[in-house]
């Protein structure tokens, strides 16, 4: 694969738990389960981090009201250059976002939703295909990947990648099949968001002020 980029990937948190007051109800709601309200509301936070060192390069804070994953990604596309290859997981394969995506400059690597059939234009080398998404010619690279637990337990599983790497001479399929991988770097800064850094303990303000303020500065401790 070609040198030079900076992997990056969108992913969104939507369990940072908060107080139970009226304030915070009339901003975040209460999320209802089968046998009932649960405990606490809960904060969504969307994040663009860098994959290999984890570091935040931005963030948005919302409540469950506020549109899905990429609708919250949106307010992030601002911090995307030429250079950067942004990595995706299945919330945010919609043509329009991945539209704008390409409209920074920025690539994209991301895992399609199984519905999804796109048209071959060409067939390449290496295994992929061309396709086009509402007026934009992308890649389509079918993968076949196999997981060992540590009790030797094997789990098969088929991942389908839209992007616009499209010379599979720089950038061939099983290169971009494992670079794909990288994605997971953003949950383990969540984790780190979630569990080191929080404790499991709730946030403590009861509006939306005070509770914007922790969270930035949860942001700036982690990223420290």
């Amino acid at each position: 694969m070609s040198p030079g980029r900076r992997t990056v990937a969108f992913d969104g948190l939507n369990s940072l738990r908060v107080p139970d007051t009226d304030r915070n109800r009339a901003w975040l709601g209460r999320i209802k389960y089968r046998m009932g309200f649960a405990g606490y509301p809960t904060l969504r936070l969307q994040a663009l981090v860098e994959t290999g060192t984890r570091g935040l390069i931005g963030a948005a804070v919302a409540s469950a009201t506020d549109g899905d994953e990429a609708a919250l990604a949106r307010r992030l596309l601002g911090h995307l250059t030429p250079g950067m290859l942004v990595l995706l997981d299945r919330a945010y394969d919609a043509n329009g976002f991945l539209s704008e995506i390409a409209c920074t400059g920025a690539r994209f690597l991301a895992r399609a939703k199984a519905t999804r059939n796109p048209i071959v234009i060409a067939c390449l080398p290496d295994g992929s295909f061309l396709s086009r998404l509402d007026g934009l010619t992308v890649r389509i690279i079918d993968a076949e990947l196999t997981m060992t637990g540590t009790d030797g337990t094997r789990i098969h599983d088929r991942y389908r990648l839209i992007t616009t790497l499209l010379d599979h001479r720089h950038d061939p399929a099983d290169a971009l099949i494992r670079l794909y991988h990288e994605r997971w770097e953003i949950e383990t800064a969540f984790l780190a968001l979630r569990h080191t850094i929080l404790t499991g303990h709730v946030l403590r303000s009861g509006d939306q002020p005070g509770i914007e303020q922790e969270v930035w500065a949860l942001l700036l401790v982690h990223q420290l």
